[in-house]
């Protein structure tokens, strides 16, 4: 088995709050200067963007979870990762057919726009991202199910948009891979407040929106080797992978 650093939680430019310097580029330059070994790619509401992330990286022997930072209904926010491009397509779609239609005020909230290779913008999403899906957690968790795909309920111990503070706590019988942790979340001091959760697998992530942010916060994994299925199966706790640092 082998140790890996993971940050899980990174938004690139398209996110209205995603700084216009995450590009791709300075994103993996960040990474690997940060010896970061994995990043999660998580923009608000979409993944048009870590495609070429993942495309950029394959020569940097980082392994990139494509997915997104949805957002619920009930104003949750949950990581979700994909393996196949087919996945990140059809769950596209998805939040397409549940985003509201609301639109973005770039002077307000900040552009929402996709590069390619060269740092040309190629397309700038109209609606709002950061507004909530018509979609509950648990129906947005079944349809990560069916697709195979990781889902991690975010930043779970802040006072807004975690499950905690929408619903009080995390419901019985919800399916997730982990629960997440803010940058500066005292586990120690959260365990004890909620202590029904001691046996899960967190990951605390730096939840960058800011180049000089990636990589200050990072989980550590035991794995076999950098893949997607492994990941699953430390946050899982299988066959001896698992998180050992948070």
């Amino acid at each position: 088995m082998n140790l890996y650093k993971a940050d899980l939680h990174i938004h690139t430019l398209l996110s209205p709050c995603g700084d216009l310097d995450m590009t791709p580029k300075n994103i993996l330059a960040k990474a690997k200067a940060q010896n970061i070994d994995i990043i999660g790619i998580t923009d608000h509401n979409s993944v048009r963007q870590c495609y070429l992330v993942k495309e950029l990286a394959e020569n940097d022997d980082i392994l990139v979870l494509c997915g997104a930072e949805v957002t619920t209904s009930e104003e949750v926010h949950c990581l979700v990762f994909f393996e196949k491009d087919h996945q990140l397509i059809e769950f596209q779609d998805f939040i397409e057919e549940n985003l509201p239609g609301f639109l973005n005020d770039p002077s307000f909230f900040g552009y929402q726009v996709v590069i390619d290779k060269n740092e040309d913008i190629i397309y700038e999403e109209e609606l709002l991202l950061t507004s909530a899906l018509r979609k509950s957690i648990d129906e947005i968790s079944e349809k990560v199910s069916q697709l195979n795909g990781i889902f991690i309920p975010a930043h779970i111990d802040k006072s807004k948009n975690s499950i905690i503070s929408q619903l009080g706590f995390v419901p019985k019988g919800l399916k997730f891979d982990a629960l997440g942790l803010s940058p500066h979340c005292d586990f120690s001091e959260f365990i004890v407040e909620n202590s029904y959760l001691k046996d899960f697998s967190f990951v605390r992530n730096s939840d960058a929106h800011y180049v000089d942010d990636i990589g200050k916060v990072f989980t550590e994994l035991q794995m076999k080797e950098l893949s997607f299925e492994e990941v699953r199966m430390a946050l899982n706790k299988i066959d001896g992978r698992k998180i050992v640092k948070i």
